[in-house]
Protein backbone atom coordinates (compact mmCIF):
# COMPACT_ATOMS: atom_id res chain seq x y z
CA UNK A 1 0.00 0.00 0.00
CA UNK A 2 2.32 2.71 1.15
CA UNK A 3 4.67 1.53 -1.22
CA UNK A 4 2.81 2.56 -4.16
CA UNK A 5 1.84 5.42 -3.16
CA UNK A 6 3.23 8.63 -5.33
CA UNK A 7 3.46 11.27 -3.26
CA UNK A 8 3.32 9.72 0.46
CA UNK A 9 6.41 8.64 1.95
CA UNK A 10 6.71 7.56 5.52
CA UNK A 11 6.42 11.16 6.99
CA UNK A 12 4.02 12.77 4.92
CA UNK A 13 5.21 14.80 1.73
CA UNK A 14 8.68 16.00 1.65
CA UNK A 15 11.09 17.79 -1.15
CA UNK A 16 12.97 20.98 -2.09
CA UNK A 17 11.39 23.60 -2.77
CA UNK A 18 9.80 24.45 -6.55
CA UNK A 19 10.44 20.79 -7.75
CA UNK A 20 7.55 18.95 -7.82
CA UNK A 21 5.74 17.94 -5.60
CA UNK A 22 6.62 21.11 -3.34
CA UNK A 23 5.19 23.56 -5.54
CA UNK A 24 2.48 26.00 -5.10
CA UNK A 25 -0.25 24.64 -7.34
CA UNK A 26 0.57 20.87 -5.92
CA UNK A 27 -0.26 22.09 -2.49
CA UNK A 28 -3.66 23.84 -3.73
CA UNK A 29 -4.52 20.47 -5.27
CA UNK A 30 -3.40 18.88 -2.33
CA UNK A 31 -5.27 21.01 -0.39
CA UNK A 32 -8.37 20.45 -2.19
CA UNK A 33 -8.03 16.57 -1.84
CA UNK A 34 -7.24 16.63 1.79
CA UNK A 35 -10.27 19.09 1.93
CA UNK A 36 -12.42 15.90 0.08
CA UNK A 37 -11.56 13.42 2.74
CA UNK A 38 -12.34 15.69 5.39
CA UNK A 39 -15.62 16.44 4.41
CA UNK A 40 -15.88 12.67 3.37
CA UNK A 41 -15.71 11.78 7.17
CA UNK A 42 -17.47 14.36 8.26
CA UNK A 43 -15.39 17.21 8.87
CA UNK A 44 -15.59 20.70 8.18
CA UNK A 45 -12.07 22.50 9.94
CA UNK A 46 -8.79 22.01 9.45
CA UNK A 47 -6.12 23.36 11.68
CA UNK A 48 -2.79 24.58 9.70
CA UNK A 49 1.13 25.15 11.49
CA UNK A 50 4.03 25.42 9.88
CA UNK A 51 7.53 26.47 10.74
CA UNK A 52 9.76 29.36 10.27
CA UNK A 53 10.55 28.49 6.46
CA UNK A 54 10.61 31.22 4.47
CA UNK A 55 8.49 29.15 1.83
CA UNK A 56 6.05 28.07 4.49
CA UNK A 57 3.56 31.39 3.68
CA UNK A 58 3.66 30.46 0.11
CA UNK A 59 2.34 26.82 1.19
CA UNK A 60 0.20 28.11 3.88
CA UNK A 61 -1.89 30.52 1.31
CA UNK A 62 -1.87 28.24 -1.76
CA UNK A 63 -3.36 24.89 0.73
CA UNK A 64 -6.01 27.69 2.45
CA UNK A 65 -7.46 28.33 -1.06
CA UNK A 66 -7.61 24.12 -2.30
CA UNK A 67 -9.06 23.85 1.41
CA UNK A 68 -11.62 27.03 0.29
CA UNK A 69 -12.39 25.18 -2.73
CA UNK A 70 -13.63 21.94 -0.89
CA UNK A 71 -15.98 23.85 1.28
CA UNK A 72 -13.06 23.44 4.55
CA UNK A 73 -12.51 26.11 6.94
CA UNK A 74 -9.27 26.83 7.90
CA UNK A 75 -8.12 27.74 11.22
CA UNK A 76 -3.99 29.40 10.62
CA UNK A 77 -1.77 29.27 13.46
CA UNK A 78 1.37 30.36 11.77
CA UNK A 79 4.41 29.57 13.33
CA UNK A 80 3.58 26.47 15.36
CA UNK A 81 5.93 23.44 16.22
CA UNK A 82 4.42 20.17 14.87
CA UNK A 83 3.39 18.45 18.56
CA UNK A 84 0.95 22.11 19.39
CA UNK A 85 -0.60 21.07 15.35
CA UNK A 86 -1.55 17.47 16.62
CA UNK A 87 -2.63 19.33 20.38
CA UNK A 88 -4.63 22.08 19.01
CA UNK A 89 -6.21 19.63 16.25
CA UNK A 90 -8.22 17.83 18.90
CA UNK A 91 -8.62 21.21 20.92
CA UNK A 92 -10.48 23.00 17.70
CA UNK A 93 -12.15 19.68 16.93
CA UNK A 94 -10.66 20.02 13.55
CA UNK A 95 -11.09 17.23 10.94
CA UNK A 96 -7.54 17.07 10.57
CA UNK A 97 -4.24 19.33 11.27
CA UNK A 98 -1.45 19.86 8.77
CA UNK A 99 1.76 20.97 9.36
CA UNK A 100 4.30 22.71 6.85
CA UNK A 101 7.51 21.90 7.77
CA UNK A 102 10.47 19.59 6.63
CA UNK A 103 11.79 19.19 10.41
CA UNK A 104 15.44 19.40 10.34
CA UNK A 105 15.98 19.56 6.81
CA UNK A 106 17.48 22.53 5.12
CA UNK A 107 15.66 26.00 4.65
CA UNK A 108 15.43 25.29 0.92
CA UNK A 109 13.21 21.92 1.57
CA UNK A 110 9.86 21.82 2.81
CA UNK A 111 6.63 19.17 3.19
CA UNK A 112 3.72 18.55 4.61
CA UNK A 113 2.74 16.46 7.55
CA UNK A 114 -1.16 15.63 8.43
CA UNK A 115 -2.59 14.49 11.80
CA UNK A 116 -6.16 13.19 12.53
CA UNK A 117 -8.97 14.43 14.29
CA UNK A 118 -7.51 12.39 17.35
CA UNK A 119 -3.85 13.90 17.33
CA UNK A 120 -2.34 10.98 15.39
CA UNK A 121 -0.43 10.64 12.61
CA UNK A 122 -2.88 10.38 9.45
CA UNK A 123 -3.24 6.93 8.47
CA UNK A 124 -2.14 4.66 5.10
CA UNK A 125 -5.83 4.36 3.81
CA UNK A 126 -6.30 8.13 4.44
CA UNK A 127 -3.17 9.23 2.76
CA UNK A 128 -3.93 6.71 -0.34
CA UNK A 129 -7.67 8.51 -0.98
CA UNK A 130 -6.12 11.81 -0.78
CA UNK A 131 -3.79 10.49 -3.92
CA UNK A 132 -6.52 8.95 -5.77
CA UNK A 133 -8.58 12.49 -5.65
CA UNK A 134 -5.37 14.39 -6.50
CA UNK A 135 -5.99 12.79 -9.92
CA UNK A 136 -8.83 14.77 -9.98
CA UNK A 137 -9.13 18.32 -11.06
CA UNK A 138 -10.09 20.42 -8.09
CA UNK A 139 -14.04 20.99 -8.38
CA UNK A 140 -15.07 24.46 -6.32
CA UNK A 141 -18.33 24.12 -4.20
CA UNK A 142 -20.95 27.02 -4.42
CA UNK A 143 -19.86 30.32 -3.60
CA UNK A 144 -21.64 30.56 -0.87
CA UNK A 145 -20.52 27.10 0.55
CA UNK A 146 -16.39 28.32 0.73
CA UNK A 147 -14.77 27.69 3.30
CA UNK A 148 -13.42 30.33 5.82
CA UNK A 149 -10.32 31.47 7.50
CA UNK A 150 -9.21 32.48 10.74
CA UNK A 151 -6.05 33.10 12.71
CA UNK A 152 -5.82 31.89 16.12
CA UNK A 153 -4.08 34.75 18.02
CA UNK A 154 -3.83 32.74 21.16
CA UNK A 155 -2.36 29.21 19.51
CA UNK A 156 0.41 29.81 21.79
CA UNK A 157 -0.77 30.33 25.18
CA UNK A 158 -3.01 27.23 24.74
CA UNK A 159 0.24 25.47 23.89
CA UNK A 160 2.36 26.68 26.80
CA UNK A 161 -0.51 25.78 28.83
CA UNK A 162 -1.00 21.91 27.95
CA UNK A 163 3.25 21.56 27.82
CA UNK A 164 3.16 22.64 31.34
CA UNK A 165 0.50 20.46 32.71
CA UNK A 166 2.27 17.17 31.25
CA UNK A 167 4.44 17.65 34.60
CA UNK A 168 2.69 18.04 38.53
CA UNK A 169 1.36 20.60 39.54
CA UNK A 170 4.38 21.19 42.48
CA UNK A 171 6.93 20.86 39.46
CA UNK A 172 9.14 23.96 39.69
CA UNK A 173 12.37 25.16 37.88
CA UNK A 174 13.18 27.48 40.12
CA UNK A 175 16.89 27.35 40.51
CA UNK A 176 17.95 25.99 36.72
CA UNK A 177 19.62 28.16 34.63
CA UNK A 178 18.98 26.30 30.75
CA UNK A 179 20.16 27.24 27.96
CA UNK A 180 17.81 26.49 25.29
CA UNK A 181 18.83 26.11 21.55
CA UNK A 182 15.12 26.93 19.15
CA UNK A 183 17.46 25.87 16.21
CA UNK A 184 15.42 29.46 14.47
CA UNK A 185 12.90 27.20 14.45
CA UNK A 186 9.34 26.62 15.28
CA UNK A 187 10.14 26.52 19.12
CA UNK A 188 11.66 29.97 19.04
CA UNK A 189 8.58 31.69 20.81
CA UNK A 190 6.98 29.04 22.77
CA UNK A 191 10.31 27.20 24.29
CA UNK A 192 11.67 29.77 25.97
CA UNK A 193 8.17 31.11 27.73
CA UNK A 194 7.18 27.47 29.01
CA UNK A 195 10.84 27.02 31.22
CA UNK A 196 10.35 30.50 32.09
CA UNK A 197 7.28 30.35 32.93
CA UNK A 198 8.18 27.09 35.57
CA UNK A 199 10.56 29.41 37.60
CA UNK A 200 13.85 28.48 35.34
CA UNK A 201 16.57 31.23 34.36
CA UNK A 202 16.35 30.64 30.77
CA UNK A 203 18.88 31.76 28.45
CA UNK A 204 17.78 31.76 24.61
CA UNK A 205 19.64 30.71 21.39
CA UNK A 206 18.78 30.12 17.80
CA UNK A 207 15.11 32.18 18.53
CA UNK A 208 15.85 35.00 15.74
CA UNK A 209 14.55 33.16 12.38
CA UNK A 210 14.90 35.17 9.25
CA UNK A 211 13.11 32.45 7.42
CA UNK A 212 16.75 30.84 5.80
CA UNK A 213 18.50 29.97 8.67
CA UNK A 214 16.36 26.85 10.23
CA UNK A 215 18.84 24.52 11.64
CA UNK A 216 22.03 26.10 10.37
CA UNK A 217 25.07 24.94 12.71
CA UNK A 218 22.78 24.79 15.93
CA UNK A 219 19.31 22.68 17.11
CA UNK A 220 19.22 19.18 17.86
CA UNK A 221 21.03 18.30 14.68
CA UNK A 222 24.20 20.19 15.34
CA UNK A 223 24.31 21.20 19.53
CA UNK A 224 27.97 21.84 19.27
CA UNK A 225 27.16 25.62 19.95
CA UNK A 226 24.20 24.55 22.81
CA UNK A 227 27.41 22.68 24.53
CA UNK A 228 30.08 25.43 24.18
CA UNK A 229 26.97 28.07 25.62
CA UNK A 230 26.36 25.63 28.44
CA UNK A 231 29.61 25.51 29.24
CA UNK A 232 30.77 29.41 28.80
CA UNK A 233 27.57 30.66 31.07
CA UNK A 234 27.66 28.05 33.72
CA UNK A 235 24.02 26.57 33.03
CA UNK A 236 23.18 23.67 34.67
CA UNK A 237 22.02 22.52 31.10
CA UNK A 238 21.04 22.93 27.65
CA UNK A 239 18.11 21.92 25.90
CA UNK A 240 18.04 22.05 21.57
CA UNK A 241 15.13 21.53 19.61
CA UNK A 242 15.02 20.48 16.02
CA UNK A 243 12.83 22.60 12.98
CA UNK A 244 9.64 22.08 13.90
CA UNK A 245 10.02 21.03 17.37
CA UNK A 246 9.44 17.47 17.86
CA UNK A 247 13.00 16.03 18.49
CA UNK A 248 14.78 17.09 21.53
CA UNK A 249 18.44 16.35 22.83
CA UNK A 250 19.85 18.21 25.85
CA UNK A 251 23.53 18.90 26.74
CA UNK A 252 24.73 18.48 30.99
CA UNK A 253 26.01 20.87 33.49
CA UNK A 254 29.90 19.95 31.57
CA UNK A 255 28.83 20.32 27.79
CA UNK A 256 27.94 16.14 27.02
CA UNK A 257 25.40 15.59 24.62
CA UNK A 258 22.82 13.63 26.06
CA UNK A 259 20.97 11.91 23.22
CA UNK A 260 17.67 10.66 22.69
CA UNK A 261 18.16 7.16 23.62
CA UNK A 262 19.79 8.41 27.43
CA UNK A 263 16.80 11.15 27.48
CA UNK A 264 14.22 7.85 26.91
CA UNK A 265 16.44 5.73 29.52
CA UNK A 266 15.59 8.55 32.13
CA UNK A 267 12.22 8.77 30.92
CA UNK A 268 11.52 5.11 31.15
CA UNK A 269 13.26 4.57 34.26
CA UNK A 270 11.53 6.82 36.13
CA UNK A 271 7.91 5.84 34.99
CA UNK A 272 9.14 1.92 35.93
CA UNK A 273 10.07 3.10 39.41
CA UNK A 274 6.89 4.67 39.55
CA UNK A 275 4.65 1.75 38.51
CA UNK A 276 3.77 3.85 35.58
CA UNK A 277 5.23 2.21 32.93
CA UNK A 278 3.27 0.30 30.50
CA UNK A 279 4.28 -2.63 28.01
CA UNK A 280 7.73 -2.66 26.82
CA UNK A 281 9.60 0.66 25.55
CA UNK A 282 10.33 0.72 22.58
CA UNK A 283 13.29 1.98 20.09
CA UNK A 284 14.47 1.05 16.56
CA UNK A 285 16.75 -1.17 15.07
CA UNK A 286 19.52 1.79 15.58
CA UNK A 287 18.78 2.41 19.41
CA UNK A 288 22.12 1.81 21.47
CA UNK A 289 22.90 -1.11 22.76
CA UNK A 290 23.50 0.54 26.19
CA UNK A 291 20.50 1.38 26.25
CA UNK A 292 18.60 -2.20 25.61
CA UNK A 293 21.05 -3.32 28.41
CA UNK A 294 20.38 -0.43 30.86
CA UNK A 295 16.59 -0.92 30.80
CA UNK A 296 17.36 -5.24 31.00
CA UNK A 297 19.10 -4.31 34.43
CA UNK A 298 15.77 -2.71 35.73
CA UNK A 299 13.60 -5.62 34.40
CA UNK A 300 12.11 -3.54 31.40
CA UNK A 301 12.59 -4.47 27.68
CA UNK A 302 13.23 -2.78 24.84
CA UNK A 303 10.98 -3.48 21.82
CA UNK A 304 12.85 -2.88 18.52
CA UNK A 305 10.80 -1.05 15.67
CA UNK A 306 11.84 0.06 12.01
CA UNK A 307 13.26 3.15 11.83
CA UNK A 308 10.92 6.27 11.56
CA UNK A 309 8.60 7.79 14.39
CA UNK A 310 5.73 6.03 12.47
CA UNK A 311 6.83 2.80 13.03
CA UNK A 312 7.77 3.61 17.11
CA UNK A 313 4.08 4.31 17.63
CA UNK A 314 2.92 1.66 15.84
CA UNK A 315 4.77 -0.39 17.64
CA UNK A 316 3.93 0.68 20.81
CA UNK A 317 0.31 0.50 20.67
CA UNK A 318 0.95 -3.02 19.16
CA UNK A 319 2.49 -3.90 22.54
CA UNK A 320 0.13 -1.20 24.67
CA UNK A 321 3.52 1.04 25.83
CA UNK A 322 3.76 4.17 26.71
CA UNK A 323 7.39 5.22 26.23
CA UNK A 324 9.28 4.94 23.07
CA UNK A 325 11.81 7.06 20.55
CA UNK A 326 14.80 7.23 18.50
CA UNK A 327 18.07 7.97 19.15
CA UNK A 328 17.66 11.50 17.30
CA UNK A 329 15.78 12.71 19.90
CA UNK A 330 12.04 12.06 19.07
CA UNK A 331 10.55 11.13 22.00
CA UNK A 332 7.11 10.01 22.07
CA UNK A 333 5.50 9.59 25.82
CA UNK A 334 1.78 8.36 24.88
CA UNK A 335 0.86 9.02 28.65
CA UNK A 336 1.24 12.73 28.11
CA UNK A 337 0.21 13.15 24.24
CA UNK A 338 -0.15 11.34 20.77
CA UNK A 339 2.91 12.03 18.85
CA UNK A 340 6.81 13.16 19.46
CA UNK A 341 7.29 16.01 21.11
CA UNK A 342 10.43 18.16 22.31
CA UNK A 343 9.09 20.01 24.84
CA UNK A 344 7.20 17.25 26.56
CA UNK A 345 10.05 15.08 26.67
CA UNK A 346 12.30 17.99 28.14
CA UNK A 347 9.84 18.59 30.98
CA UNK A 348 9.55 14.69 31.91
CA UNK A 349 13.67 15.04 32.19
CA UNK A 350 13.60 18.03 33.95
CA UNK A 351 10.89 16.45 36.40
CA UNK A 352 12.94 13.46 37.17
CA UNK A 353 16.03 15.92 38.01
CA UNK A 354 13.64 18.39 40.22
CA UNK A 355 12.28 15.41 41.95
CA UNK A 356 15.32 13.60 42.34
CA UNK A 357 17.54 16.61 43.29
CA UNK A 358 20.18 14.69 40.68
CA UNK A 359 21.74 16.44 37.61
CA UNK A 360 21.49 15.20 33.79
CA UNK A 361 24.47 13.87 33.62
CA UNK A 362 24.02 11.97 37.31
CA UNK A 363 20.64 10.61 35.85
CA UNK A 364 22.24 9.65 32.04
CA UNK A 365 24.83 7.73 33.80
CA UNK A 366 23.41 4.39 34.03
CA UNK A 367 22.98 4.12 30.13
CA UNK A 368 26.44 3.67 28.83
CA UNK A 369 26.37 3.99 25.42
CA UNK A 370 28.53 1.25 23.38
CA UNK A 371 30.55 2.20 20.79
CA UNK A 372 28.68 2.28 16.92
CA UNK A 373 30.15 2.30 13.97
CA UNK A 374 28.35 2.41 10.31
CA UNK A 375 29.68 2.28 6.72
CA UNK A 376 27.47 2.62 3.58
CA UNK A 377 28.18 0.39 0.85
CA UNK A 378 26.96 0.71 -2.65
CA UNK A 379 24.61 -1.65 -3.98
CA UNK A 380 24.88 -2.90 -7.46
CA UNK A 381 21.30 -2.96 -9.57
CA UNK A 382 19.38 -6.05 -8.56
CA UNK A 383 21.89 -7.76 -6.38
CA UNK A 384 21.40 -8.39 -2.89
CA UNK A 385 24.69 -9.65 -0.69
CA UNK A 386 22.23 -10.41 1.99
CA UNK A 387 21.56 -13.45 0.07
CA UNK A 388 25.51 -14.47 -0.40
CA UNK A 389 26.65 -17.57 1.54
CA UNK A 390 30.00 -15.55 2.14
CA UNK A 391 27.89 -12.58 3.20
CA UNK A 392 26.23 -14.90 6.44
CA UNK A 393 29.49 -16.70 6.99
CA UNK A 394 31.07 -13.13 7.87
CA UNK A 395 28.04 -12.34 9.88
CA UNK A 396 28.19 -15.67 11.53
CA UNK A 397 31.93 -15.44 12.17
CA UNK A 398 31.33 -11.61 13.60
CA UNK A 399 28.94 -12.71 15.87
CA UNK A 400 30.74 -15.05 17.65
CA UNK A 401 33.81 -12.73 17.82
CA UNK A 402 31.24 -10.11 19.66
CA UNK A 403 29.18 -12.17 21.83
CA UNK A 404 26.37 -10.78 23.98
CA UNK A 405 28.56 -7.88 24.32
CA UNK A 406 28.05 -7.06 20.26
CA UNK A 407 25.09 -6.33 17.91
CA UNK A 408 25.23 -6.57 14.08
CA UNK A 409 22.82 -5.22 11.38
CA UNK A 410 22.77 -4.88 7.83
CA UNK A 411 20.43 -3.01 6.54
CA UNK A 412 18.87 -1.58 2.77
CA UNK A 413 18.55 1.93 2.99
CA UNK A 414 14.87 3.34 2.04
CA UNK A 415 16.60 6.40 0.44
CA UNK A 416 19.74 5.54 -1.51
CA UNK A 417 21.76 2.53 -3.44
CA UNK A 418 22.94 1.62 -0.64
CA UNK A 419 23.43 -1.06 2.44
CA UNK A 420 23.68 0.01 5.78
CA UNK A 421 26.15 -2.14 7.76
CA UNK A 422 26.19 -1.08 11.31
CA UNK A 423 28.31 -2.83 14.64
CA UNK A 424 27.89 -1.96 17.99
CA UNK A 425 30.21 -3.57 20.38
CA UNK A 426 32.18 -3.19 24.24
CA UNK A 427 35.28 -3.48 22.49
CA UNK A 428 35.75 0.03 20.07
CA UNK A 429 38.74 -1.40 18.18
CA UNK A 430 37.23 -4.76 17.87
CA UNK A 431 33.91 -2.81 16.58
CA UNK A 432 35.65 -0.84 13.66
CA UNK A 433 37.81 -4.09 12.40
CA UNK A 434 34.71 -6.11 12.62
CA UNK A 435 32.77 -3.25 10.44
CA UNK A 436 35.42 -2.90 8.12
CA UNK A 437 35.47 -6.75 7.63
CA UNK A 438 31.72 -6.92 6.95
CA UNK A 439 31.76 -3.79 4.46
CA UNK A 440 34.38 -5.89 2.35
CA UNK A 441 32.46 -8.52 2.70
CA UNK A 442 29.12 -6.99 1.60
CA UNK A 443 31.56 -5.37 -1.36
CA UNK A 444 33.27 -8.29 -2.85
CA UNK A 445 29.53 -10.17 -3.18
CA UNK A 446 27.95 -7.57 -4.73
CA UNK A 447 31.52 -7.21 -7.12
CA UNK A 448 30.30 -11.44 -7.75
CA UNK A 449 27.08 -10.44 -8.46
CA UNK A 450 27.33 -8.12 -11.28
CA UNK A 451 30.32 -10.82 -12.99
Amino acid sequence: MAGARRYFGTDGIRGRVGSAPITPDFMLRLGWAAGQTIRDKGGDSVVIGKDTRLSGYMFESALEAGFSAAGVHCWLLGPMPTPAIAYLTRTLRAGAGVVISASHNPHYDNGIKFFCPDGMKLDDEAETAMEELLERPPQVVACEALGRAQRVADAPGRYIEFCKGSVGRDVTLHGLHIVVDCAHGATYHVAPSVFREMGARVTAIGNEPDGLNINVACGSQDPQALSREVVRQGADLGIAFDGDGDRVVMVDESGRVVDGDALLYVIAAERAQRGELRGSVVGTLMSNLGLEHALARLDVALERAKVGDRYVLERLRAVEGVIGGESSGHIICLDRTTTGDGIISALQVLEVMVSRERTLSELAAPMERYPQRMVNVPLPPGGNPLESPSVCDAVRLAESELGADGRILLRPSGTEPVLRVMVEGYDEALVARTVEALAEAVSRAGSDTID
